[in-house]
């Protein structure tokens, strides 16, 4: 392998390094993007729950909005509650917002190592290229392993170039679309609690017992 790798040249190891720093960030988000973490089971319910018949205090809103990106934007509607729809509404786009950008956290590195990897195999392309041109005109056409040499620096720097692209671009769009899948998940459980907090009956007060000698 280190064989392979040498034989392409000195653009192998950018490239190795852009395939070390895409695999840390794919395996990085698949545990940052799993759905248990960002969408906690049942959560949405127990908060619906909550909302609605226990006393909201700051400290249960903090710990609300540290469980998870769900919580953040949960926690952002209970604490609007008492505001008009339209408000909380806005309240909890802008707080999705943030979350979705904490959620898309690397990709836009992974997609800039989709698109340079095969800039890269090219250059390593025209290096092998001019290296070979190079030993023809010092040797000629005769020195067989000098020629193989640039041809084969020219083939395994594209290769590797186009695989270290491929298999960034990949799991750019598929964390692109999970995020993407998230968010409309977020979305529905922010509607979701401010239905419940609309439709939820007040309180009832027990009326004052009349006093004696009323009229």
């Amino acid at each position: 392998m280190f064989e392979i790798l040498k034989t392409g040249g000195f653009i192998m190891i950018p490239l190795v390094l852009a395939s070390v720093l895409m695999i840390g960030i794919i395996l990085e988000r698949f545990w940052s993007l799993r759905v248990s973490s960002v969408l906690p089971p049942k959560l949405g319910a127990e908060v619906r729950q909550w909302a609605r018949t226990a006393k909201i205090e700051k400290e249960h809103l903090d710990k609300l909005r540290d469980n998870s990106p769900l919580g953040a934007v949960l926690a952002t509607v209970v604490a609007n509650r008492q505001r008009s729809r339209d408000i909380i509404s806005d309240k909890a786009q802008a707080t999705g917002r943030q979350v979705v950008h904490r959620l898309s956290r690397y990709l836009n590195t992974l997609g800039t190592i989709a698109i340079i990897s095969p800039l890269l195999g090219l250059l390593g392309t025209v290096s092998g290229l001019i290296r070979m041109f190079l030993v023809i005109t010092t040797a000629g056409i005769g020195d067989a392993n000098a020629l193989a040499g640039g041809i084969g620096e020219a083939l395994v720097a594209t290769a590797a170039g186009l695989c270290v692209a491929c298999v960034g671009y990949f799991f750019h769009r598929y964390f692109k679309g999970h995020v993407q899948n998230l968010a409309m998940a977020l979305e529905g459980e922010a509607t979701m609690l401010m239905d419940s907090l609309e439709t939820a009956e007040p309180t009832p007060v027990a009326a004052p017992a009349p006093q004696r000698g009323a009229r």
